[in-house]
């Protein structure tokens, strides 16, 4: 007897579909370096990468700052290195006593080595060892000028007074500053407020 012409059919398509589909997948299997990395990319990938780490910065044989974050990121290999911290930081700022005096914080920043230079971003906030308060947006550190700076809204807080405005300057202890534009006053002192005209 002759088997029927549907059940030839049916034992034709189990061999033959999966024997085209095997074989129209060779050719994309057998292509070399399609695992490899172009150069360009390694470049920009980070030297180094560091989590949940805390840094002790010296000065003179005593703790000057110590640094925590979540992540650092080293790139030795952008024209100019620098190290990112994508997730921000939180630094202690330390007295000749050994007591914390100050602190930083700030959701990003990178320090770029070649320029001495630290770049704060996203709710930056600085308190020096009087408790002075200056909170911004963006703020650069020139550590060779000893120079912190921002073009941007700034908002700085004493006992005394709120002063906002945009751009400021200062030494990195915040004793002398300078809001460049200054747009508003805010006495806390009842008697300060009493005295002004």
């Amino acid at each position: 007897m002759h088997p029927q012409p549907l059940t030839m059919l049916m034992k034709l398509r189990a061999t033959t579909v999966p024997a085209i589909i095997l074989i129209s997948l060779l050719p994309l299997s057998c292509k070399k370096g399609s695992n490899r990395i172009p150069v360009s990319d390694i470049s920009t990938l980070p030297s180094l990468t560091v989590k949940n780490d805390t840094t002790v910065y010296f000065d003179s044989g005593r703790v000057a700052l110590k640094m925590t974050f979540p992540i650092m990121e080293q790139y030795d290999n952008a024209g100019s290195p620098y190290n990112e911290f994508n997730m921000g930081l939180y630094v202690d700022v330390f007295n000749s006593n050994h007591e914390p005096s100050g602190s930083i914080t700030s959701k990003y920043a990178r320090y770029t080595r070649n320029h001495n230079l630290w770049e704060l971003r996203d709710s930056v906030v600085v308190i020096n060892e009087n408790s002075d308060k200056l909170e911004t947006e963006s703020l650069f550190w020139d550590q060779t000028k000893d120079l912190i700076y921002s073009d941007r809204f700034v908002k700085f807080t004493n006992k005394d007074q709120i002063i906002m405005g945009t751009g400021f300057e200062s030494d990195s202890h915040l004793r002398q500053r300078k809001i460049k534009k200054v747009s508003a006053t805010i006495f806390l002192n009842e008697e300060e407020t009493a005295e002004q005209p």
